[in-house]
């Protein structure tokens, strides 16, 4: 068996070894500096990112600094360039800890770094000046002069005119302070106004993140995918494993009484998310590689989807994540997956 490279992305093929469950069995190895070569471009952003960006949503919550820079670590060490995180996570405590790690590892140039702006209390909403100075809390905390992508989150503001906030963020770039622009929380009609304004000049939406995964389908498969694909959106999908649920059943299992965590996992624990967890596990053992791997790889297979944007609480868990980048579904196994979750 010869895996190649991610879905429709058209990276390069990976190299086989023996998985260490299966050592007759060759998988597809992203092990340390292996992933450098796989690299696609964001889009038209004029960025290239491995497949795969690290999300930062549980540093400083349930992952603590140390952790942290483990697991930024370990993404980077298997080649991993593109870090995710938001002014809202941990009230901006994750933008400290990857300044944080940033600096002292100097690894400003070599990471595609985004944040998500909109949702901080103390700057809420993308109105001109409270998204001024969430720009500038985010760069203070991250300890650097520019954010490579900054996505609007909209999610908290449906009322702001979007030309006020395209004319702030031309500002913005003019000042160096962001690169490429991105959306979350916008509705297909507010990406359509979007791209209106950007024909008349205003700054242009070249990446989406909308949360996206083999249990959360809607509302993304639909109006918000046909958009996407007419204005060639590089989607990063967030929640790619449904907060931990599509990472496998074990640890559904021993994490389904614990916390907000252990609720979230539980609303899924239902006739369709047990159909798609024993898809993925026949998927995951007739590849012989993780779970996990095998949702980020459905995700890769799918149109438009560039690199989802996956979160984790362990170094030891990045190993497998970083396989989905490598793993090429059949089309009867995206099929059987897909119609898993039907």
């Amino acid at each position: 068996m010869r895996i190649f490279g991610v879905g429709t992305a058209g990276t390069p093929e990976v190299a086989a070894s023996a998985h260490p469950q299966h050592p007759s069995a060759p998988i597809p190895v992203i092990g340390p500096g292996v992933g450098e070569t796989l690299r696609v471009p964001l889009g038209e952003t004029g960025f290239e990112t491995f497949p795969l960006m690290l999300g930062a949503a549980e540093f400083g919550w349930n992952v603590d600094l140390e952790t942290s820079h483990e697991i930024l670590d370990r993404y980077v060490e298997f080649g991993g360039n593109a870090v995710h995180t938001a002014d809202g996570f941990s009230g901006g405590r994750s933008e400290h800890i990857i300044g944080q790690w940033l600096r002292s590892r100097g690894r400003r140039d070599g990471i595609v770094l985004s944040a998500r702006i909109g949702s901080h209390a103390d700057n809420p909403g993308l109105g001109s000046v409270n998204l001024v100075r969430a720009v500038e809390g985010s760069l203070t905390r991250l300890g650097v002069d520019r954010i490579d992508v900054l996505y609007l989150d909209a999610t908290f503001d449906a009322t702001t005119n979007i030309e006020d906030t395209l004319a702030t963020v031309e500002w913005l770039r003019e000042a160096g302070k962001i690169g490429a622009v991105g959306a979350f929380g916008f509705s297909p009609e507010r990406l359509v106004e979007a791209r209106i304004l950007a024909s008349a000049g205003y700054p242009r939406i070249e990446v989406l993140d909308a949360p996206y995964n083999l249990v959360r389908r809607q509302p993304f498969e639909g109006d918000m995918r046909l958009v996407a694909g007419a204005q060639t959106l590089a989607v990063t999908p967030s929640h790619a494993l449904e907060h931990g649920f599509l990472s496998g059943r074990h640890r559904n299992k021993a994490r389904a009484s614990q916390g907000v965590r252990g609720q979230q996992l539980r609303e899924h624990l239902n006739r369709r998310g047990n159909r798609i967890l024993r898809a993925l596990d026949q998927v995951a053992d007739e590849l012989q590689v993780p779970v996990a791997a095998v949702s980020i790889a459905w995700l890769l297979a799918q149109r438009t989807v560039i690199a989802p944007i996956v979160n984790t609480f362990a170094t030891q868990h990045v190993d497998e994540l970083m396989q989905g980048a490598g793993v090429a579904l059949s089309r009867q196994q995206i099929a059987d997956l897909t119609r898993a979750g039907d």
